[in-house]
């Protein structure tokens, strides 16, 4: 290497920030505070839950396309709370969420994939909005919804693998029962709401 290479090396060394290679400890809570924030409020676990079991039900490829949906319109809404736009309703979008996709599991409702997604998605928006506008002070925007998706992404696979019961004898009967008590919980958290 020559002379003015190496200065030039030296002088790059030299002025440039370290390389941060550990994740800071803000940014790890951040992830495991998005991941912990649907999983503790039995609404959310209700409704995302709910998704899975209905995508099971109507099959392919709503089995895929409604747990993809949900977390990728859910993420917009979390921008909308991340940013302070007003979204009136919040809590009464994310118990109806609850209530519809229970009783469309209970009564096995089979509508057309399309309006499946944008029903899932239009409940997405009051799950992600929600989450967006609790994130702590401090945190990653960016950690804290990914471990909000993870999670999300989680609990549709519980629901799926409760819907992957439906082909059993008694599968259709804990089907509705699921649905059922998705529904009733929907009402609880709407009757919450209300008061």
């Amino acid at each position: 290497m020559t002379i003015p290479r190496l200065l030039a090396a030296a002088v790059v060394a030299t002025v440039s920030a370290p390389a941060l290679a550990h994740v800071e400890a803000g940014q790890a809570t951040g992830l495991l505070s998005g991941f912990l924030h649907p999983i503790s409020g039995l609404d959310h676990v209700l409704a995302m839950v709910a998704v899975g079991l209905w995508g099971a039900i109507l099959g392919t490829p709503a089995i895929w396309v409604l747990p993809i949906a949900f977390p990728l319109v859910m993420a917009m809404g979390a921008l909308l709370g991340f940013l302070g736009v007003p979204l009136p309703g919040v809590e009464y979008g994310i118990a109806a969420s609850a209530i519809l996709l229970g009783a469309a599991v209970a009564f096995e409702v089979r509508p057309p994939v399309a309006f499946a997604a944008l029903l899932v998605g239009v409940f997405a928006i009051f799950h992600g909005y929600a989450h967006g506008s609790e994130l702590p002070p401090g945190q990653s925007a960016l950690l804290f919804s990914m471990g909000f998706v993870i999670a999300t992404g989680a609990l549709h696979a519980v629901g799926i693998g409760i819907g992957a019961l439906k082909g059993r004898v008694w599968g259709g009967a804990v089907l509705r029962a699921a649905g059922s008590m998705v529904a009733a919980g929907g009402a609880f958290f709407m009757w919450k709401a209300l008061a």
